[in-house]
């Protein structure tokens, strides 16, 4: 009965992991034979690229500066010269419309209502999204993997002190601290020392969104730790006399690594949403710099006219969020241990 259950299909590829094979190396197999995750890997990796290649696009196709005002610009369309704000042809026919799509190199998404093309300030205001919530993940996991370890493996006071920490942290609604935090520091700015953080820095949205979410990541570490605590092969270390200090470091973090590894894409993800959201009000991101937030907000007069204005970043939010939800779907499935029994 066991000899036919082993039997591989004939045709499929053998994707099953290995026995002696490592945690990661399992998991980089079972990741490779899930057509889902490695679909999801290539639109992340080609949205990445596109958004890095903003400053080409700009420059060589676009043709135009994203973040200066071109009211009065004009483009060529099939041999005949087209302004960017056009006449109105709704209504009274009073003021002036943003030039739609294109669908050439210039204006190929058309203009928001300071004639600046749409589609070089999205891949612009995609790369300060992405980089704004990579940057927030790392600071988030770091923090909540320093407080969680250090909560969970000591115990004590030192457990109270931190856990109360973290419960007055979770007592705010996630979007209402932020919120707050975001208003305070927009308004005042934010100085360590000799080292002034002015409203407009990308730095101070980073902070924000890698603190508001410590909580929720630092707990289920906190859970995990304290469990291995108790576990033979730690009780065991303990009573051989090994230094506390060691088996943090050689028992307790590799095994909450994998656990932190999980959370890196649902994190992305959370952070672009979260972004977008703080932009979108204004206390995220500010001008001149745009991400796909501010852009939905430039957009939002022209949903009736010119909707691709707000759809594009829209789109491109949902893409990034789906494509990183199945890949963190993918990675935690990979790394569960329970894999191996299913």
């Amino acid at each position: 009965m066991s000899e036919a259950l082993a039997v591989q299909p004939e045709g499929e590829p053998d994707a099953a992991p290995r026995a002696g094979q490592s945690p990661f190396r399992r998991a980089w197999t079972i990741l490779l034979s899930d057509r889902a995750a490695i679909a999801s890997f290539v639109v992340l990796v080609a949205i990445v690229a596109a958004c890095l290649a903003a400053p080409l696009y700009a420059r060589y196709v676009a043709q135009t500066d994203p973040f200066r005002s071109n009211l009065n610009g004009s483009i060529t369309l099939d041999g005949k010269k087209e302004k960017v704000m056009q006449a109105s042809t709704t209504g009274l026919g009073l003021g002036v419309t943003p030039i739609g799509p294109t669908w050439q190199g210039q204006y190929m998404l058309g203009a928001d209502t300071q004639g600046r093309d749409v589609a070089a300030r999205l891949l612009y205001g995609g790369r300060n999204s992405l980089l704004i919530s990579s940057a927030a993940t790392l600071i988030c996991l770091v923090l909540a993997a320093a407080i969680g370890v250090t909560a969970g493996f000591f115990g004590g006071w030192v457990d109270m002190v931190l856990s109360r920490i973290l419960d007055v942290l979770w007592a705010f609604p996630v979007y209402l601290l932020a919120i707050s935090l975001s208003i305070v520091l927009l308004s005042q700015g934010f100085a360590i020392g000799p080292f002034e953080i002015t409203s407009g820095s990308l730095i101070l949205p980073i902070g924000i969104i890698g603190i508001i979410y410590v909580p929720y990541i630092a707990r289920p570490v906190r859970g995990r730790v304290m469990a291995m605590r108790e576990s033979e092969f730690v009780l065991a270390a303990r009573g051989l006399g090994i230094p506390r200090w060691r088996i943090l470091i050689k028992d307790i973090l590799p095994n909450v690594t994998t656990t932190l590894i999980v959370y890196i894409p649902i994190m992305m993800a959370l952070n672009i949403v979260t972004e977008s959201a703080l932009s979108f009000l204004s206390i995220g991101v500010q001008a001149p710099d745009a991400s796909w937030g501010t852009i939905i907000q430039d957009g939002q007069s022209l949903l009736y006219t010119r909707p691709m204005v707000s759809l594009a970043p829209g789109i491109s939010i949902v893409l990034t969020v789906l494509a990183l939800n199945v890949l963190g779907d993918a990675v935690r499935d990979a790394l569960d241990p329970r894999t191996k029994l299913r």
